[in-house]
């Protein structure tokens, strides 16, 4: 299956979930290349827009996704990656999920869950935006 890559400039969003909880854990952005090495290795890989390389999720925490089954919407122009997350945490902030922020009505951020691990512990600093 050819997926929608020119839609967004080259890029699809993959949502990526845990494969037994079900909790949504991050997203990110694959080009065809990151597909292909996903494919290849069985571990995510993403196209980083801030860094314009590919990035292999855990190649300097260790916190790696080992993919259990890729899913593709309707129109072909979104992944869901579903994994096994090897690692105390997918955020470089320190938590299990990148969602760890209530948005309140108000428009409020309220942190709603506890940090899994030390940021600075695992990249030697806390890790900018």
């Amino acid at each position: 299956m050819e997926l929608a890559f020119e839609k967004s400039g080259g890029l699809v969003p993959a949502i990526v979930q845990d494969a037994e909880s079900g909790e949504v854990l991050m997203l990110g952005f694959m080009n065809r290349e990151a597909l292909e090495e996903t494919r290849r290795t069985g571990q995510a890989v993403f196209f980083s827009r801030s860094r314009n390389r590919l990035w292999r999720k855990g190649e300097s925490s260790g916190h790696v996704l080992e993919v259990r089954e890729m899913r593709v919407d309707c129109d072909a122009d979104a992944l869901l990656v579903r994994v096994a997350a090897k690692g105390p945490g997918v955020c470089h902030e320190g938590y299990r999920s990148c969602f760890f922020r209530l948005l309140n009505a108000d428009g409020e951020a309220e942190v709603t869950e506890t940090r899994t691990f030390e940021p600075a512990e695992v990249y030697g600093e806390e890790k900018k935006r």
